[in-house]
């Protein structure tokens, strides 16, 4: 009787009928039918699963109702998170199908920035440098104001000539009641012009324009970085601030820190007071950086309260629909910096 040895050399097994049930009387093959899953199954399956939720309620209430909270607060979160990107990526393309990503400013990469002060009421332009010339409160009333105010659109005018990647805002609001809806930033442009733009005119005039919303400084600083969104469709690469030698704490310090922006690319002129009001402007700009260093958004106390005084015909503020990217920074109060994303962050 011969032996066959198990493994590769074993003969291969034999099949004595086809696959399938073999019917010996008919001699035929029957096929198997694959079982059909029932079109109820998926239901069973849904209550099966409903009982037992059910179940694991009674047993455990507290544990559901958590878990449920937890699970609907999450989608809440997630929701409201897609509306704000939503909402930001709208504006952004309203905006780029307004101007038709033709931005008419699109070649000038810095900013120059005059912080207005004052708006000028007089009807000729041969006074410029006479305080009675100008709306003044009652602690800007020094002889010699005025000569400051055209100092800081000369500053600001020169500045931009040496940069011609440069684009000029005189930056400031409808601050002042009895004024008339006159904004500063529109003073100061007028004066520039009155002068001839201190010999630049070919050069500076035609990039020199005005952001006339500002309320207070660290809205001079922000609104113009905005507005130079809407002019050229991209943040400035460097600022430089222009406005008096003793505010220069609060610009490139205070009001820098809060939007983020680096020191390296942030610069500022300072020019003097006049002489008879430097000691009471030290004085009152101490109050005022102390404020800043408490409020640094402005946006809550005596700082806001300023800003509401300074919006007499109660001009709505078209920012941050020009600039979306920094919706956040302008919705943002607190007194620790915006940790939100900014475009000129390194």
């Amino acid at each position: 009787m011969n032996s066959y040895p198990f493994g590769s050399n074993s003969p291969k097994s034999f099949n004595a009928y086809p696959r399938g049930d073999f019917d010996i009387e008919s001699g035929t093959i029957k096929r198997v039918r694959r079982s059909r899953i029932s079109p109820f199954y998926s239901v069973r399956m849904i209550k099966s699963f409903s009982n037992r939720l059910r179940y694991y309620y009674k047993l455990h209430p507290l544990r559901v109702f958590f878990i449920s909270l937890s699970f609907g607060v999450t989608i809440l979160i997630v929701l409201s998170l897609y509306e704000h990107h939503y909402k930001m990526l709208s504006n952004y393309w309203k905006l780029d199908d307004g101007f038709d990503n033709n931005y008419p400013f699109s070649k000038l990469k810095n900013l120059v920035m005059v912080a207005g002060h004052s708006v000028y009421t007089s009807s000729s332009c041969g006074k410029v440098d006479k305080e009675n010339s100008w709306f003044l409160e009652s602690y800007q009333k020094n002889p010699g104001q005025a000569a400051t105010f055209l100092a800081h659109i000369k500053e600001g005018i020169e500045s931009t000539a040496r940069d011609d990647e440069a684009l000029l805002l005189f930056s400031g609001g409808e601050t002042r009641k009895d004024a008339g809806p006159r904004s500063e930033a529109q003073s100061y442009w007028t004066v520039a012009e009155s002068e001839g733009w201190f010999g630049k005119e070919e050069s500076v005039k035609w990039r020199a324009l005005t952001e006339e919303h500002a309320r207070d400084s660290f809205e001079n600083l922000l609104f113009s970085v905005c507005r130079f969104r809407e002019l050229t469709g991209t943040y400035p690469h460097n600022i430089t601030v222009v406005s008096y030698d003793f505010k220069a704490e609060r610009f490139a310090h205070l009001h820098r820190s809060a939007i983020g922006f680096p020191e390296s690319r942030f610069f500022y002129t300072g020019t003097p007071a006049s002489p008879t009001s430097k000691q009471a402007a030290l004085k009152g700009e101490a109050l005022v950086r102390t404020q800043f260093q408490q409020d640094p958004y402005g946006c809550i106390g005596s700082l806001k309260r300023k800003k509401v005084g300074r919006d007499p015909f109660h001009r709505s503020i078209p920012y941050p629909n020009g600039c979306p990217e920094i919706e956040g920074l302008f919705r943002y109060c607190g007194v620790a910096p915006y940790r939100g994303s900014l475009p000129w962050a390194e």
